[in-house]
């Protein structure tokens, strides 16, 4: 297994997560910071917008509208010079707050929720991941997952993995042109791992952000190990992107339990160089 090291970029933040590299920016989610923010790759912030309800989850639509998940609302929200609107409501749909998603070529958005009231302390529930199609309905992609969370779609489209944090796995979906999903299988097994944030390389391979252990490893199909990446801390989410497209971004919380409920501003972003 390959270790590599990453260099900071930029820190102070209460706790990101969600990243994707877009029009030559890193655009982020401060989940209990309510924000919106855009990172260049020397780590100059701009805050977006303020999102009400928490936001998670950021995609882009074909013409290049960013979309962003606000989770307590349980809402899309579409972002236009900086105000928000709503670009589909779950509220009547979803069995928890929203999470992350992912957006098609096409322009659907699949999206998870937690399926149960996490911040309560109810006991952990299976859930769906729905699915907005761009003329605005919204119907069940997916049942049975245990926390859906970070999601891709790779092989030219024709396949969607999603990591179910407390199950510890990575599953994967074949997607018909129409947007189904069917033949729900193991991708990988991650031996205890719980995966958050993941993101697809070139070569179809998955980095996974691994909360529990600190880690963002490189995983096969089938559970093989490739590369990793080791934090003192909760590793969250990553994406890959840079100015040459091979920079692996890593969002981590530094901090304790105890420093994240007191919303101290502990997340970071670094970044490593990925091999071609």
């Amino acid at each position: 297994m390959k270790e590599h090291q990453a260099t900071l970029v930029a820190d102070g933040f209460v706790f990101l997560e969600s990243p994707r590299w877009h029009d030559n920016r890193l655009w982020v989610s401060d989940v209990f910071d309510f924000k919106l923010y855009t990172v260049s790759e020397d780590g100059i912030r701009s805050v977006v917008c303020n999102v009400p309800g928490r936001p998670a989850g950021i995609g882009f639509l074909p013409d290049k509208t960013p979309i962003v998940v606000s989770c307590a609302e349980k809402k899309l929200m579409m972002v236009s010079e900086g105000a928000l609107s709503v670009y589909a409501d779950l509220t009547d749909v979803a069995a928890g707050d929203l999470n992350d998603l992912v957006v098609d070529d096409v322009g659907r958005v699949y999206v998870g929720n937690f399926g149960y009231d996490l911040f309560g302390g109810a006991p952990i529930e299976v859930t769906e991941m729905h699915v907005v199609e761009p003329d605005g309905s919204i119907r069940v992609a997916a049942a049975g997952l245990e926390f859906p969370n970070g999601t891709v779609i790779k092989d030219d489209g024709r396949t969607l993995v999603v990591a179910e944090t407390w199950r510890g796995k990575l599953t994967a979906y074949d997607r018909s042109v129409n947007g189904e999903l069917s033949n729900r299988r193991l991708f990988a097994d991650l031996d205890g791992r719980q995966p958050d944030g993941i993101c697809v390389d070139k070569h179809g391979a998955i980095w996974a952000g691994c909360y529990n252990t600190g880690e963002f490893i490189r995983v096969l199909e089938g559970g093989e190990i490739t590369d990793r990446i080791k934090f003192e801390g909760n590793a969250v989410s990553c994406a890959i992107g840079g100015s040459n497209g091979n920079m692996l971004f890593c969002c981590v919380y530094l901090g304790t339990d105890e420093q994240l409920q007191a919303r101290q501003p502990r997340s970071a972003i670094y970044k490593a160089e990925l091999a071609d």
